[in-house]
């Protein structure tokens, strides 16, 4: 269906939620990685004129997949690029305590990530300014204004408490190659939490795009929790900007999904109010830029705008004197940036495969990644402990039942070896495992000042201690979810304080623009050629009216059309009426008389006009050439009035002048043909009224 459809729900003169999504923190590749150029036959690639079209097509395939791969879509193990993993190894790298200047940090991130230091700074910069992951010091920008981050010498970061406890694990870390094959860098690094939903990600690859929202940090950590004890959770977006926005169609982040996120008013006086919280994907600047451009528009009317940004947003927005601040801000909701519309696009990795998958099942996968994480951390724990029990037990027993003496006369390291596996014979039953022979060669390197030192009391405290550690890890390991329940309350209690929900959750009514728009539009209008628009201010005046207003225009020859302000429209030659149309408008009644055709028989008809399609023409006659409209009547108020029928002198009629009551007629569509009112050639119609008034 055409766009113009008046008729349609989604019809311009509705307000559509607009999108400006924020831009994606795209990577600039600067090394293009060199290609070898193999010639394939004319014949393999099908065109003899494009001898390496085939090569291109699978260069390509394999461009589309590396830039999706490794560098546009986060994985969904640990929700993080490329780079950005790469960024956070390298400061498990550099980690002291102590801040490192971010060009260091960029240098060192090159060891790993092949696409230059501009996109290393630019990934370093967000995920510093989302404060969650990377503790910062120094200027590093500023999120409301827009205004940017100092050079890369200039300011430091480390690695934040919640990082170095979530994120980190040599232990149970994958590693891979590093590009130059000269490093080693991890596959995925193991967190243990729902880390890509509270960060958030925006990326372009190859025909491919993702956009995942940043959710609240003790909600994310709610959620989870409600997962693993199997109850209902629900998961919002939530943005450092604060707000207000309207989730009713989120979709659970997937495409199609879309949000409304607008910015929250303060009336500060009659003709002020302020702007304290401003939508995700904006900044003050670029929020006074739109206002501004609406007003120069004409779209809203604004005196003075003021930017007083510090540390929380703060625009003062002065109204003339006579303004509406109502109508003020619900314009500017619709005409400037404090209205915007995000759409989401939850797409991720996994197995090397690009999904699309719903915030939802992203957390329940991360719960359960997390819980997994645990699980084995857990074990490693047990076999720790267990390595540590048997080792204590060992050395208990070789030093108490002084084995070692068994060692003073032996000549070579066999007969050392052999010695102490026979003096430990006879307790090897107390022990849970098999002696080894690595077992008695560490037995070998504990000092004689240990052993002279040795206190069997503090020896078998320290092993029933193990023994309590043990017993607990096992516990642990039988109630796996309790235990990972605890691990993430446990998170909120250290890192949850000061991360409440910034942005509130309500529900929004369409704001229609017709309704907000200015009328600072003048309309004129030229019936004899069939112009209307604003630009035709040699001729006639009709009235004001605004830029997203439709006029309608009905001619002398029973035609209409319907059609958006403009400059300059042609609407039909000798025009009768014109005048602002409201789509759905029920309250306007029309009277018609019209000749069907040349000589045709005269008819009379009341209608209204419900919905049309814009620039199309409608008949309001039977159709036929040379038709001609003899009255025509707009009644607003849906009221009428009785007309005069006035024949011509040569007709046959012998009565030449009679009245007709148009309030008898039934009020019909547009389209219906009418009731006959005479046979006759007519002269003249005219209201009676009208008649009345000239007489006298």
């Amino acid at each position: 269906m055409s766009s113009n459809n008046i008729n349609d729900e989604s019809d311009q003169d509705t307000f559509e939620f607009k999108d400006k999504d924020n831009q994606a923190e795209t990577e600039v590749e600067a090394e293009v990685e060199t290609e070898v150029v193999v010639e394939i036959p004319a014949h393999e690639s099908g065109n003899e004129r494009a001898p390496l079209a085939a090569s291109y097509k699978n260069w390509f395939l394999e461009y589309a997949s590396y830039v999706i791969l490794d560098r546009a879509v986060p994985s969904i193990d640990d929700g993080l690029k490329p780079v950005q993993r790469r960024i956070m190894h390298s400061l498990k790298e550099l980690d002291d305590g102590r801040y490192n200047k971010v060009a260091n940090v960029v240098g060192h991130s090159m060891r790993y990530h092949p696409h230059g230091d501009s996109s290393i700074y630019s990934a370093m910069v967000g995920m510093g300014q989302r404060n969650l992951l990377i503790d910062t010091q120094g200027n590093w920008g500023n999120t409301l204004t827009g205004d940017g981050a100092a050079a890369a010498r200039y300011i430091e970061a480390r690695l934040s408490p919640f990082a170095r406890e979530v994120v980190f694990n040599p232990k149970t870390t994958n590693w891979q190659s590093s590009y130059d094959g000269r490093n080693r860098e991890p596959l995925n690094l193991p967190v243990k939490f729902p880390l890509l939903l509270a960060e958030g990600c925006e990326g372009i690859a190859v025909g491919l795009a993702c956009k995942f929202l940043p959710h609240n940090f003790n909600e994310i950590l709610h959620a989870s929790i409600a997962y693993l004890r199997d109850e209902p959770f629900e998961l919002y977006p939530d943005f450092e900007t604060g707000g207000v926005m309207d989730v009713s169609n989120y979709n659970d982040g997937l495409r199609g999904g879309r949000i409304l996120v607008r910015s929250i008013f303060e009336t500060r006086s009659k003709y002020q109010v302020a702007i304290t919280e401003i939508p995700f994907g904006t900044t003050t600047s670029s929020l006074i830029d739109s206002i501004l451009l609406a007003n120069t528009k004409g779209k809203v009317k604004i005196k003075k705008v003021e930017d007083n940004t510090a540390e929380k947003a703060e625009i003062l927005v002065t109204l003339p004197i006579g303004a509406d601040t109502a109508a003020t801000i619900d314009a500017l909701y619709v005409f400037s940036d404090c209205q915007s519309s995000i759409s989401p696009n939850a797409c991720v990795i996994e197995n090397d495969q690009p999904i699309f998958i719903g915030v939802s099942e992203i957390l329940r996968r991360c719960t359960d990644a997390t819980r997994e994480l645990l699980k084995l951390e857990l074990e490693i724990k047990l076999g720790e402990l267990e390595e540590k029990w048997h080792f204590d037990s060992l050395e208990r027993i070789f030093i108490e039942e002084r084995i070692y003496h068994r060692i003073e006369e032996c000549e070579t390291w066999e007969s050392v070896i052999e010695e102490i596996h026979i003096g430990l014979d006879p307790f090897k039953s107390q022990l849970k495992r098999d002696v080894t022979d690595d077992d008695v060669a560490r037995l070998t390197e504990i000092r004689i000042k240990r052993i002279s030192k040795y206190n069997s009391f503090k020896a078998t405290e320290t092993i029933k201690n193990t023994e309590k550690e043990i017993r607990a890890t096992k516990r642990d390991l039988k109630n796996l979810t309790g235990f990972t329940i605890d691990y993430l309350e446990g998170l909120m209690e250290k890192f949850g304080k000061g991360r409440e929900r910034k942005t509130r959750i309500e529900s929004f009514e369409t704001i229609k623009a017709t309704e907000v728009a200015l009328p600072t539009e003048k309309l004129y209008v030229n019936r004899e050629d069939g112009f209307i628009g604003t630009n035709l201010k040699k001729d006639e005046f009709i009235g004001e009216c605004t830029q997203l207003d439709d006029i309608i225009c009905f001619c002398s020859d029973g035609t209409f059309r319907v059609s958006r302000v403009a400059d300059k429209v042609y609407m039909g030659q000798d025009i009768l009426h014109v005048a602002v149309w409201k789509k759905g408008d029920e309250e306007t009644i029309y009277d018609l008389v019209y000749r069907d055709g040349a000589r045709g028989d005269s008819f009379v008809k009341r209608f209204m006009i419900s919905g049309v399609t814009r620039d199309k023409i409608y008949n309001l006659t039977k159709g036929n050439k040379s038709s001609k409209v003899h009255y025509f009547r707009a009644n607003p108020d849906g009221s009428t009035r009785p007309i005069i029928v006035r024949l011509t002198p040569t007709c046959s009629a012998r009565i030449k002048e009679f009245e007709f009551d148009l309030g008898e007629l039934t009020v019909k569509g547009r389209g219906s043909n009418g009731n006959r009112i005479t046979k006759h050639a007519i002269k003249v119609v005219r209201a009676l009224f009208d008649t009345e008034m000239k007489r006298r």
